[in-house]
């Protein structure tokens, strides 16, 4: 299971939602979707844009939690 830690990062670097939207050019809503693990997929020129916004790497923002089943790639 893919972990989404951007809220984390967000607080580290003292930024707020519609700070980050702005900054990275999507509506507060997807960021939102991002922030709370929701999304099916993110692009990676979103994810560049959030590591250079948050002057990170894409394993601050994104971690494997192996849960023991199976990876279905029908989902």
């Amino acid at each position: 299971m893919i972990v989404v830690n951007l809220d984390v990062m967000m607080a580290k670097r003292k930024i707020s939602s519609n700070e980050l939207a702005e900054i990275i050019e999507i509506t507060p809503a997807n960021l939102s979707i991002l922030k709370t693990g929701k999304a099916k997929a993110i692009r990676f020129s979103t994810l560049e844009k959030l590591c250079s916004a948050l002057k990170c790497q894409p394993g601050d923002i994104l971690e494997f939690v192996d849960d023991g089943k199976p990876v279905d790639d029908e989902e």
